[in-house]
């Protein structure tokens, strides 16, 4: 029985693992501290509300097209 489940969690593990990755498409991105930067927001407001408390700021994502975000 052990060995069954462990042939599942291996079967998912793999499943899980061979799905595409999609970046963020999205208009707003939030940058902070070090370079690192969030850019899954949809409104300036949205991003702001997460930049605030982390002493950052908020722009324009360049790479955004849209039509193409995943909802």
């Amino acid at each position: 029985m052990r060995i069954l489940i462990l042939i599942g969690a291996v079967i998912l593990g793999a499943a899980a693992m061979s799905l595409p990755a999609n970046a963020q498409n999205f208009p707003w991105c939030a940058h902070v501290g070090h370079g690192a930067r969030n850019c899954g927001f949809e409104t300036h407001a949205q991003c702001m509300a997460a930049a605030r408390g982390l002493g950052g700021v908020c722009a324009r994502n360049t790479l955004y097209r849209a039509g193409r975000h995943r909802q």
